[in-house]
């Protein structure tokens, strides 16, 4: 029987704890240098990954947004690039919430999909708004190199979100349609 103020086996423990130290310092560095060297190496590698989603000046996106039907099922790989990391993030952002809805879509009250359903139809009508003055700006020819970069950031983050409200506004019928037989 074991005393809760007493460890039977604190030799086991101490020894586990032992072994865990060595192989600690085992693996430390030898200098702060090698130590600075590895974090930015990882800083390099995340920067690195980020980037492969990012476009560079000049660089074209291939993503061909009118062939994709439904965006959340491609591959991380498979995401369209963007030229700003703020809509990359966005895109992220957008990405994760679209899952959660239409997975919420299975188990929510018909009264909740219609809100939504209602929601995601006005803001469709916002988006597709914002998508036709970026491609009225684009079509001027009066904006810098770098604003034309922004805007077509901009109108790709329309496309890409006007093709995902779509999506969720289609399965949203479905619910109200089957929910109302």
């Amino acid at each position: 029987m074991n005393n809760p103020g007493t460890n039977s086996h604190g030799e086991e423990i101490d020894n586990e704890y032992d072994s865990d130290l060595e192989g600690e310092k085992a693996t430390k560095k030898t200098s702060a240098f090698e130590s600075d060297i590895d974090d930015d190496l990882e800083n390099e590698a995340a920067l690195a990954q980020m980037a492969g989603s990012l476009l560079m000046e000049g660089e074209e996106d291939d993503t061909n947004l009118d062939e994709i039907e439904n965006i959340l099922e491609l591959p991380d790989l498979g995401y369209p690039k963007f030229t700003l990391a703020k809509n990359k993030a966005r895109f992220l952002r957008m990405v994760s919430w679209y899952r959660g809805k239409e997975e919420w879509i299975e188990v929510a009250p018909l009264s909740g999909v219609t809100k939504l359903f209602k929601q995601q139809t006005k803001e469709l009508e916002g988006i597709r708004s914002s998508k036709l003055d970026y491609e009225m700006e684009l079509e001027t020819g009066t904006l810098t190199p770098s604003q034309r970069s922004y805007r077509r950031d901009e109108l790709k983050m329309c496309r890409v979100q006007e093709k995902m409200a779509v999506h969720l506004i289609s399965k949203l019928q479905v619910k109200i349609k089957s929910g109302r037989r």
